[in-house]
Parts: C-alpha cells; sequence; structure tokens
C-alpha cells in the first residue's frame, strides 16, 4: 500500500513541562493535535507539579534552548509560534535573539505566577519580557493579574482594564487578549485591544478543573493562526475551544484538574 503524505501547517510551543499533564508544553501541544496542527516544541524549564501545585522549577540552560531553536528554525517551516513560561532573564534574551528574525505569527503568553502562588517569572525578567519579548507579539495574552503587573493598575472595572490594555498595547504587542480567567465576576468575558477596546462576551464554566487553561488557549489561538486564520478568527475558535474543554473538564487527582483536551468542539473540527 503506497502511503498518502500530507503536509500539515505546523506550530511551535516555546515552554515549561508540566509533569502533571495539564499544563505547558503538554497541553500546548495537545491543543494542536486537536486542531491538526503539527507540534513542535522548545524546552524552556522543567517543572515538577501536580494537580495541588508546583513543587519545583529547573530551568533549561540558555544554550540548551537555543540549540533546540536553531533545530527547527534550520529544518521545519513553521507557520506561528507561542511561548509561554521562560523563567529568567537569560531564557528571555534567548528566546527574543531567534525571534526577531522569524517572521511568522507570535503568541507571547506572559506566564507570571502559577494558579497556586509559585513563581514562573522571576522579577528581574519583567523588564526583559517587557524590552524583549513584548513588540515581538502579534498577540500578547495576559491574564488579569499579569496585566496588572504589566500596567501598574488595578483593574476594578472595565474602564480599569481598558486602561490597563492601551498601557500594555503601548509596549509594543499589535494586539492584547486580557482574560478574565478565574474572576467569576467577568462571565467570561475578554478584553481585546489592538488600538481599541473590544469586549469578547463569554460563558462562565462553573468547574474546579481549569488547569492549564491559559497555555491552551493561548496554543489554540497559534494553531489557528498556523491555519491561516485572520487573529479575530483564531480567537473566537480558541476561546470557544476552552469553553468546551472546561465543560468536559477532566476530574483527576487530589487537586485542580486540567481542561480536557479532546473534547469535540468546531474549532477542532476547523478545515483549513
Amino acid at each position: 500500500m503506497q502511503a498518502k503524505h500530507i503536509t500539515p501547517p505546523i506550530a511551535l510551543t516555546i515552554a515549561g513541562s508540566d509533569s502533571g499533564g495539564g499544563a505547558g508544553i503538554q497541553a500546548d501541544l495537545r491543543a494542536f493535535m486537536a486542531f491538526r496542527v503539527h507540534g513542535c516544541s522548545a524546552l524552556t524549564c522543567v517543572t515538577a507539579q501536580n494537580t495541588c501545585g508546583v513543587i519545583r522549577v529547573d530551568p533549561i540552560p540558555p544554550e540548551g534552548l537555543q540549540a533546540q531553536l536553531q533545530a527547527v528554525q534550520s529544518d521545519l517551516a513553521v507557520d506561528a509560534l507561542k511561548t509561554g513560561m521562560l523563567l529568567n532573564t537569560e531564557l528571555i534574551q534567548t528566546t527574543a535573539e531567534l525571534l526577531r528574525h522569524w517572521s511568522i505569527p507570535k503568541v507571547i503568553d506572559p506566564v507570571m505566577v502559577s494558579r497556586t502562588g509559585a513563581v514562573l517569572l522571576e522579577n528581574d525578567a519583567i523588564a526583559a519580557l517587557r524590552h524583549d519579548l513584548l513588540p515581538l507579539a502579534t498577540l500578547l495574552t495576559p491574564n488579569r493579574h499579569e496585566a496588572r503587573l504589566l500596567s501598574g493598575l488595578e483593574l476594578n472595572d472595565d474602564n480599569d482594564t481598558e486602561k490597563a490594555a492601551a498601557l500594555i498595547h503601548a509596549q509594543g504587542p499589535a494586539a492584547v487578549l486580557i482574560k478574565s480567567g478565574s474572576d467569576r465576576s467577568q462571565g467570561g468575558r475578554d478584553l481585546l485591544f489592538n488600538g481599541q477596546p473590544h469586549w469578547l462576551e463569554g460563558t462562565w464554566v462553573d468547574t474546579p478543573h481549569t488547569h492549564g487553561t491559559g497555555c491552551t488557549l493561548s496554543a489554540a489561538i497559534t494553531a489557528g493562526l498556523a491555519l491561516g486564520q485572520e487573529l479575530e478568527q483564531a480567537i473566537a475558535l480558541g476561546r470557544d475551544y476552552v469553553k468546551q474543554g472546561l465543560q468536559q473538564a477532566l476530574a483527576i487527582g487530589q487537586g485542580q484538574g486540567p481542561i480536557c483536551h479532546w473534547a469535540e468542539t468546531e474549532a477542532a473540527r476547523f478545515d483549513a
């Protein structure tokens, strides 16, 4: 039997590993697959974590990250990429140096703190994130806590959120998506800012099992961009994918389980 070869779109994730399998590179690659996009990865950190929290974080040496990125870039025609946990200044600068020469859509997820309070970005690395990565972003996807850190503003109401988005947008990203995340008062709404504020209505899904939601959303958007979707369509389908994943979340472990990455959605059936 003759093989029928296919050439799928390719997406790259530059992020940390989650030993519990709910977030990080593990979540990203599953999200890529759900959109029928081939996933590549460059590992930045190895975390020891489970549904109860992060126990330990070990960064990859910058030279190791650089070698991974060069290996992918020299051989594979990547259509879009995302970054997740980068932890420190050296890893941010190593990533940014290669990304500057990659003219493809880039989704930057500024992973700073875990849901249980574990530090995932060192304090002195925030300046490097602002200076080196934000100007490269096609889309920046902070949650409300990360938006506070990047803007210096408290997000007490919609007006504050729009001001924060404008301040972050002025730091270089082409567009900013402030995610409501676990803030129940937002009712699942997110704010897209691309020079003007656009509130995206959503549906609050009542579940404690939300581990990996932010990673999954940024990965789903990246997959959409790799498929050639416009940014607004990629965001809409990515949000729908996450909503369905939350509605079928996995009750595993003794803590906060992950969302379901094989949930049936319109996004997963998207035909490029």
